[in-house]
């Protein structure tokens, strides 16, 4: 069992996150567009679609807002990720496992109900797609929000000599999970807690070990990289992106796929700001460092991706790389060509990070369009995901 501990802002029932003028009121004409989208690919009679329509716009009348059928929550859910412009790994979309969780009302359950989802999405390695969905937003303005960008992040320190130990990228958010009680291990792959925000306020909930599947990283010709230390979890679950099916906003809705090695090994574990492991990597390999003309960064990048890539496939757990990934984006995208669909694309997302040159997802436009159903991220929540308070209550951030 976890604990959690908590900051509570008396007065301000809508809590520190709250954004200013959020609509909670189910739009009623979203509403309708969307049960006509579901009924065209999901035929029922025309008189059921009919009695659906009125029913909902009956129920939006009396409460300003309404619940999806589990039918319906799936298939937005399935379709938002179909949407999603900036995900590359959209073939398997309507495999997507849906977990109905609106009714979880309490923190301590809400938080629960997120380290099931880790716990389920595992499968010994062979990782499912899934999304959990907890309570909408409600028209009084009350929602749970989940600050973390993902289920699974480490936490980040500055040492005494100045040098980071852990992710950079989350120290503001490390130094606010200690100001609410959470206290790690202190070392570079130190798991995060989740800090769940509702009604009752801010609090912080470890995750379970059980909970948290990490894969350790070795080369398969430099038998020194071990030495290394590094490792990454294996289930990329972001958690703070808000799904819209049908004007209900659903504030909490952690979901994941597998990762691309390229997200690990050209960003995570790369990025000056975060692990920066390159200039290690490039001294173990006694490369010329001299010079950025010497391209010492790219060759040591590219067996930091071989590392990940044989670590994940030695320990039999999901992973894919990025010219695998790419054709199957251009499967995906046929697809929904021959279904009569759009198929929004962001170039600057899809194109991997490496060598993206030669994959073919490289060498052509996609269309942009901002398609609903959709998960949005937006300033609000970015702000959380770093440690911050979007908006401040009447008596001022308690953590300044």
């Amino acid at each position: 069992m976890h604990h959690a501990r908590s900051t509570v802002w008396p007065g301000d029932t809508a809590g520190p996150g709250a954004e200013a003028g959020s609509a909670a009121v189910a739009d009623h004409r979203q509403a309708l567009d969307f049960l006509r989208q579901y009924f065209r690919e999901n035929p029922v009679t025309r008189a059921g679609e009919l009695r659906r329509m009125r029913d909902v716009s009956c129920e939006i009348e009396h409460t300003g807002t309404y619940r999806h059928t589990g039918a319906e929550l799936a298939w937005g859910a399935r379709v938002a990720w179909r949407n999603s412009a900036r995900c590359i790994g959209r073939l398997y979309w309507n495999n997507l496992n849906v977990r109905d969780l609106r009714d979880v009302k309490t923190a301590e359950d809400i938080a629960e109900g997120c380290f099931e989802h880790l716990r389920s999405s595992w499968r010994g390695g062979r990782i499912r797609p899934t999304i959990t969905v907890f309570p909408a937003e409600q028209p009084d303005g009350s929602a749970v929000r989940i600050w973390n960008d993902q289920l699974i992040r480490y936490a980040g320190r500055q040492a005494d000599t100045g040098a980071t130990v852990g992710d950079g990228q989350y120290l503001r958010f490390t130094r606010l999970a200690e100001r609410l009680g959470w206290r790690g291990a202190g070392g570079r792959f130190d798991v995060l807690p989740l800090l769940i925000e509702t009604a009752a306020g801010l609090s912080v909930h470890p995750v379970p070990d059980d909970a948290v599947r990490e894969v350790p990283l070795e080369h398969p010709e430099f038998g020194w990289f071990g030495e290394l230390g590094l490792r990454w979890h294996a289930i990329p679950a972001i958690s703070n992106m808000r799904l819209e099916i049908g004007g209900v906003h659903y504030t909490a809705a952690p979901f994941n796929g597998w990762y691309m090695q390229t997200e690990i090994a050209a960003r995570n574990l790369v990025d000056a700001h975060r692990y920066d492991t390159l200039p290690r990597i490039g001294e173990r390999m006694g490369l010329d460092m001299s010079s950025e003309r010497t391209l010492w960064r790219d060759r040591a990048m590219l067996e930091l991706n071989r590392a990940v890539l044989h670590s994940f496939d030695a320990a039999g757990v999901s992973l894919s790389d990025h010219h695998t990934e790419s054709r199957r984006f251009l499967d995906h995208l046929a697809r929904e060509e021959r279904a009569g669909r759009s198929c929004p694309a962001d170039w600057s997302w899809i194109v991997p990070p490496v060598s993206g040159g030669l994959t073919p997802v490289y060498h052509r436009y996609y269309d942009e369009a901002d398609l609903r159903p959709a998960f949005v991220l937006d300033d609000p929540a970015r702000e959380r995901g770093q440690g911050t308070f979007p908006v401040r209550s009447a008596g001022g951030c308690p953590f300044s």
